[in-house]
């Protein structure tokens, strides 16, 4: 009874432990990370009307999206307890305090967008905690025992990582099929240990998503899914240049330019980089005229950047900017003269 008691002590500690480390980024945040700009008064033109401090809050998810895109490109040559999980960890509430900030010279942070960046902050500080937990253990003793040479699901497991992080990059995270990759590693796997524990530890690890991605998808489905479209004011392209991008169509004349409908996320990247090498002005985005946009260099700062940070698994930084929705079309053309890649294009 005495080593019970000691054990339940022991337990109690730990997970008060734990929910003080989870808590304790969310409380710095809300305590310290605040801006004291002012929202300069603007005239929209677009018909539709986002908050404008979204192009900023978009980016903690994206951060997530990135995560697992570097966790991909490190384990394709490495090992997963060669990745850095409280970099990753650092990076988003790091990142997320410093456009909280920013965030005052654009709008209010309604309560509803607080809580969903500090929600999935949580989620995703606990799950890089316990990978890390079991990598660095369990993880570090099953590649010591299979040798320096990758094994079969090694492999595998880094092409599922790969196509988890691309597959993230347009659809939501609870769409994906874990179910699927559970299978495909039990499957795949051969008679050798490292191959059994991987298909055993990851096989948990998707079929646990798995049942928290179809308790999310309920929730998202009962309050509405997010608008997959983005209406904007575009000048200096033709209807017919502006027609030939499938997904796009044109709305109608407004003052200065034009008024189309694009899709958004990934493929809006894609649209508005396009449209500003043919030589686009973009005037307003949603009624804003404020926007986000990643960029990647082999620097480790650039002038004028929110942040800079660091990529694991390919030894280069993201770079995050603000700037004016009229400059973005200019900013865009002259990235390639600054040693810079286009990366993301956060629309609200």
């Amino acid at each position: 009874m005495r080593f019970l008691g000691r054990s339940l002590k022991r337990l109690l500690q730990a997970l008060l432990i734990l929910v003080l480390t989870l808590a304790a980024p969310v409380v710095y945040i809300e305590t310290m990370c605040r801006g004291d700009a002012i929202p300069a008064p603007s005239t929209p033109l677009s018909n539709e009307l986002r908050p404008e401090i979204r192009t900023l809050l978009t980016y903690p998810e994206w951060h997530i999206v990135h995560t697992y895109d570097d966790y991909a490109a490190t384990i394709r040559d490495n090992d997963p307890h060669d990745f850095r999980y409280l970099q990753a960890i650092f990076g988003y509430w790091g990142s997320l305090c410093t456009l909280t900030e920013e965030a005052a010279g654009l709008g209010e942070i309604n309560s509803e967008t607080r809580q969903l960046v500090h929600i999935i902050g949580v989620s995703f500080t606990f799950e890089m905690l316990m990978k890390a937990a079991y990598e660095e253990t369990v993880g570090r003793v099953a590649t010591m025992i299979r040798g320096p040479q990758h094994a079969r699901l090694d492999n595998l497991s880094a092409q599922q990582a790969a196509e988890y992080a691309t597959f993230l990059q347009q659809l939501p995270w609870y769409r994906y099929d874990f179910r699927g990759d559970a299978a495909t590693l039990n499957a795949a796997a051969t008679d050798a240990f490292r191959d059994q524990e991987r298909a055993f530890s990851l096989g948990l690890e998707h079929l646990g998503r798995a049942a928290y991605a179809g308790v999310i998808a309920q929730a998202v489905a009962s309050t509405g899914f997010d608008d997959l479209t983005l209406q904007m004011v575009v000048t200096g392209l033709s209807p017919q240049q502006i027609e030939a991008v499938e997904g796009v169509t044109i709305l109608g004349a407004v003052s200065g330019g034009v008024e189309v409908e694009t899709p958004r996320y990934r493929e809006l990247t894609g649209i508005l980089a396009s449209w500003a090498e043919q030589g686009a002005t973009f005037l307003d985005m949603a009624g804003n005229d404020q926007i986000m946009f990643t960029a990647i260099s082999d620097q480790r700062t650039q002038d004028g950047a929110l942040a800079d940070l660091a990529r694991q698994g390919y030894g280069d930084t993201r770079h995050l900017f603000l700037v004016p929705v009229t400059d973005l079309a200019d900013t865009l053309r002259g990235l390639t003269a600054r040693g810079l890649r286009l990366e993301h294009i956060h629309d609200y």
